[in-house]
Formats: C-alpha cells, structure tokens, sequence
C-alpha cells in the first residue's frame, strides 16, 4: 500500500485505530465536497468500502479494490486497505484554514 491522492483528498496508509466508531453510510461514500464547484470525491461501490471515525481522524477501510471518482479528475483506483483521510489545510499567517475545492 503506498498514499493516494485526488486533488485535495490524501489517503495515508494506516491502521483503525482502537475505538473507531464506523459511520453509516447510504449510497455513495462521499471523501470530500467542493465548496466552489459542487463537485465530491465519490467512490460508488459503497459495498466495498467502510468508513471510520476515531475522534477528529476520520478513516477508510477498502475491502475490494474501488474507483475514486471527481468530475475534475481522472478516476483513482483504491486498492484494499486502510487509510487515514487527514483534514487537507492551507497556511496563511492569519490562520490555518480548511482547503475549498
């Protein structure tokens, strides 16, 4: 397993942590929204994947490889894993603040 990224989405190979509360989902597993475009970071084959929360970390567990999907980039293959989704920010002097797609 090495990291993935689609534009603002960063996938760290990992472990769940103990005490990760997995999250319900229904339909498409949603990675990220773009606050400007609209556009989401989607993965369809929600069967194949499951997602965690271990506090403010959130994770995904990909049990069969899946397509990560952006009207703006080309599809990403996941391969079978877990992976950390760090929170994506930039860097002004003012503040650190939340990367807009």
């Amino acid at each position: 397993m090495k990291m993935q990224r689609q534009g603002d989405v960063l996938m760290v190979p990992a472990q769940l942590p103990d005490g990760a509360k997995q999250i319900e989902t229904n339909g498409d597993v949603i990675l990220a929204y773009g606050e400007v475009t609209g556009h989401a970071h989607r993965i369809k084959e929600s069967t194949k994947v499951r997602m965690w929360s271990a506090g403010a970390e959130r994770f995904l567990q990909v049990m069969e490889a899946v397509a990560l999907t952006h009207e703006e980039h080309t599809a990403l293959t996941i391969p079978p894993g877990v992976y950390k989704l760090p929170q994506q920010v930039e860097y002004t002097p003012a503040e650190l603040k939340r990367v807009a797609d």
